[in-house]
């Protein structure tokens, strides 16, 4: 969806006020974390079946490049300019993810791994529904006044834009050849999910094991070797779209079930201590992955 009705971002803020009004000790908080752990890992498991390698081959050595640059400078840039503004390695890390990958879905993959504060993670999905929903009505404008023809707009649209949805959305202002692109585009920025949070997991395994010798915490969470094998399952041609298209239609409930149970661990109190800065950083990393995406349409054309 174009705006804040986003289902996901709805379920956050659902949670929120839910758990917010519950007391602390209710009787639901343990269903809650179990939504905001193990349905959430499902719900990634799932979304592998979104992406086959014919998509990835589909947009050329070139455009695949772009991809991975755009990538990893947004997410790499996103936790510089955290430290650069205060804002905790945590959520730049998270806000990093979202804005490089796909949104929710990435935050609350990386979240699984890093197992941030619920306060940081849900400022994160805030700021990722934020700048995605802002795409929609300002990607078309400017890509207008700077020409582009439908299929560069639409590489554009998937390099830069975060969430799936609101690709679809921002590209759908143009022609179906812009969001076929886009959504090409846009799935070969998802296959990076994998990778990226394998080499979060082996920065942070030799964090936890200095001291700690006995300790062997796995290279690749379970919920991302999953996703992998989901990703290999696509690729072999052999589910038809009644299946796949009845596995996202369980996919997109688990997340919304799961982000309840992400919203309703937040202490509101405590996400206000989080100040304006995150939205700051929010903001420029959107105006960095948008840049790069950019560039690298013009460089690939």
């Amino acid at each position: 969806m174009p705006t804040f009705a986003s289902p996901l971002f709805l379920a956050v803020f659902g949670g929120v006020i839910i758990g917010n009004l519950l007391p602390r000790g209710s009787r639901l908080q343990p269903g809650f974390r179990f939504a905001a752990t193990w349905l959430l890992r499902i719900g990634v498991v799932l979304l592998g079946l979104r992406i086959s390698l014919s998509d990835l081959l589909s947009i050329g050595a070139k455009g695949l490049l772009v991809v991975v640059i755009t990538v990893a400078v947004t997410f790499l840039g996103a936790q510089w300019l955290g430290r650069r503004l205060g804002v905790r390695p945590d959520l730049a890390l998270l806000v990093g993810t979202g804005y490089a990958i796909c949104g929710v879905s990435a935050v609350t993959a990386m979240n699984g791994v890093i197992r941030a504060d619920e306060e940081e993670a849900a400022y994160a999905i805030g700021l990722v529904t934020l700048a995605g929903s802002l795409s929609i009505v300002i990607l078309p404008i400017f890509g207008q006044v700077l020409g582009l023809d439908p299929s560069e707009f639409g590489t554009w649209v998937g390099g830069a834009v975060h969430d799936v949805a609101q690709t679809i959305a921002t590209a759908s202002t143009s022609t179906e050849v812009a969001t076929e692109s886009a959504i090409v585009t846009k799935l070969s920025r998802v296959a990076l999910l994998a990778p990226i949070i394998l080499a979060v997991t082996i920065r942070r395994r030799r964090q936890e094991l200095e001291g700690i010798p006995n300790r062997r915490p796995p290279i690749l969470p379970w919920f991302v070797v999953g996703f992998l094998a989901f990703v290999a399952l696509r690729s072999t041609g052999w589910l038809n779209e009644d299946i796949i298209g009845t596995v996202r239609a369980v996919e997109g409930w688990l997340f919304v079930i799961a982000l309840v149970g992400v919203g309703a661990g937040v202490d509101i109190s405590r996400l206000r201590q989080l100040g304006g800065r995150p939205l700051q950083l929010g903001m420029l990393t959107w105006v960095l992955v948008a840049g790069i995406s950019y560039l690298g349409v013009v460089l690939v054309n």
